[in-house]
């Protein structure tokens, strides 16, 4: 992509709305721009890392097993009165009336939806387990939005549903999801702590929250640094292994770690003093399991291997694609801009033409163009008219991984200069040697 011809609106100043840094530099890079009170258009960089994110996201849950469908935003009152959590839910939930009356909603969460679906096509415990999976744009009416996507009115969400006969099954269904958030999150780059954490209105009596550690946090959290320590799971990890995904659970839920809500005073003081975590934290993301509590208000049951109809045991997981971009951004930056992951960067390349017209630059540059973007790399070449300064800037702001400067004093001993965002390293090198380097 040339940047001369790309929407890349990049703000000078930082807007006096944003109070954290992600929310800044988001603003600033042009990755998104508010449209009312948390609600905010994802502009063409902002969307590149979305879906970005979504991909790792998609790839992990489709390696654990889960299967990927679509349902829609706007729900009927009718499924929430079943579970009884139209007027519990609180005014967070948007509630909207049709034309001919009928009370519906703006889905918060898709529990009650699932349900539905599970419980209208599925009567066999043969067809067990199932995990259901979707990533859609949710709303929930906070009263207070602010830290610009970390606390949103509308935001994207990937919701997983798993059923099982019992309580066993539903158990392994939960370990699979455990690991499987474990490697995305270690895929982002991200080292995410799984906490013990309160259920809030899904309810259920097991549940994890996803913790990365940043000043900026919303949570207080309390770990052992031990946790730390974990091995992420592997590739290969043995999905239908209950005993494999169990040992995973064990080994990263004994060390202690929980959030302000579920903290043991006593259980944190027993840790070694030198091993305390006292902190913020971000969460990005949430399990649960429920047992019964919906299928027994919806009439979600099976026929067992006794032939006896029982209801369903369930289990949601929850990943927040909008809300992981601000928190990769608070995890991963300096004063110059944002430093993103190779994984999830919007471009993996960018090429700084330093002296636009001048031939040999404009031909190298071309030639650097060309071959990247054949070999598979995203490529953002700066053909701007700008002085070097400039495109330095914007380079850094926008956290080109890779940035290749393209000058007629390099290029006067047959060399570009190639610099690593993340580490500031810089080295002078060939074209070909450039090429190599870069290589998928």
């Amino acid at each position: 992509m040339r940047l001369s011809r790309y929407f890349l609106p990049i703000l000078r100043e930082t807007p006096k709305e944003a109070d954290i840094v992600s929310h800044r530099l988001m603003l600033r890079a042009g990755l998104i721009r508010q449209e009312s009170a948390g609600i905010y258009a994802w502009l063409p960089f902002g969307l590149r890392v979305l879906n970005k994110i979504n991909a790792i996201v998609r790839e992990e849950q489709n390696r654990s097993g889960a299967i990927e469908l679509l349902m829609p935003t706007i729900q009927s009152a009718d499924l929430w009165r079943e579970s009884g959590r139209f007027d519990a839910y609180g005014k967070e939930m948007l509630r909207i009336k049709d034309r001919h009356e009928r009370d519906m909603l703006f889905g918060p969460t898709n529990e009650e939806m699932i349900t539905e679906i599970f419980r209208a096509t599925v009567k066999s415990y043969k067809d067990l387990p199932l995990n259901l999976y979707h990533i859609q744009w949710k709303f929930r009416d906070e009263v207070r939005p602010r830290f610009g996507v970390m606390r949103s009115r509308e935001f994207l969400m990937k919701d997983a549903y798993s059923f099982d006969l019992d309580q066993a099954g539903a158990r392994h269904s939960y370990n699979r999801m455990f690991a499987a958030y474990l490697r995305t999150f270690a895929r982002l780059g991200l080292t995410a702590i799984p906490m013990q954490a309160d259920t809030g209105p899904i309810g259920g009596d097991l549940s994890h929250e996803f913790i990365i550690l940043a000043s900026t946090g919303e949570s207080e959290v309390f770990a052992d640094k031990a946790v730390l320590d974990q091995p992420t799971p592997s590739v290969d990890t043995d999905f239908d292994s209950a005993e494999a995904l169990d040992a995973i659970f064990q080994n990263w839920t004994t060390p202690y770690a929980a959030t302000s809500e579920k903290h043991d005073e006593a259980a944190f003081a027993a840790v070694p003093e030198e091993r305390r975590i006292s902190a913020r934290g971000i969460e990005v993301g949430h399990i649960f399991y429920f047992g019964t509590k919906y299928s027994d208000a919806m009439g979600a049951t099976v026929t067992g291997p006794d032939g006896q109809e029982r209801p369903v045991h369930m289990g949601s997981y929850g990943i927040g694609p909008s809300r992981l971009v601000a928190a990769l951004i608070e995890a991963s930056h300096d004063e110059n801009g944002i430093i993103w992951p190779d994984s999830v960067a919007p471009f993996n390349v960018g090429i700084l033409n330093l002296k636009v017209g001048a031939s040999e630059t404009d031909s190298t540059c071309e030639t650097l163009y060309r071959a990247l973007s054949a070999r598979g790399l995203d490529v953002l070449y700066d053909d701007r008219d700008e002085r070097p300064g400039t495109k330095f800037a914007t380079a850094d702001l926008i956290g080109l991984p890779w940035q290749i400067l393209v000058g007629p004093k390099g290029l006067a001993e047959g060399k570009v200069e190639l610099k690593r965002r993340a580490t500031g390293e810089r080295e002078l090198l060939t074209v070909d040697d450039v090429l190599a380097k870069l290589a998928v």
